[in-house]
């Protein structure tokens, strides 16, 4: 029988091998909390990314339908105004 104590006793196989799985598992944890970080900055990138364009092209299509309508464009302080012509 061994005493575990012992400070030269060698460690058994299933020590080991659990020892080692618990350092696999460790930085495991590691790299799923890095990829979920940059998961989700990747997630708030494609938000703004995507609100942005659906604004441009809101903006387009009231141009469009303006022009269409036979007016003009005329930019204001903070907004873009269909004047008819």
């Amino acid at each position: 029988m061994t005493d575990l104590n012992k400070p030269n006793s060698k460690p058994t196989d299933s020590e080991v091998a659990a020892k080692q799985h618990i350092e696999a598992a460790e930085v495991n944890n590691q790299q799923v909390s890095i990829k979920a970080w940059s998961q989700k900055l990747l997630v708030v990138i494609l938000c703004v990314a995507s609100f942005y364009g659906g604004w441009k092209s809101y903006e387009s299509n009231m141009v469009n339908e303006c022009t269409a309508n036979g007016g003009q464009m005329i930019e204001g302080q903070r907004t873009m105004l269909c004047q008819s012509l």
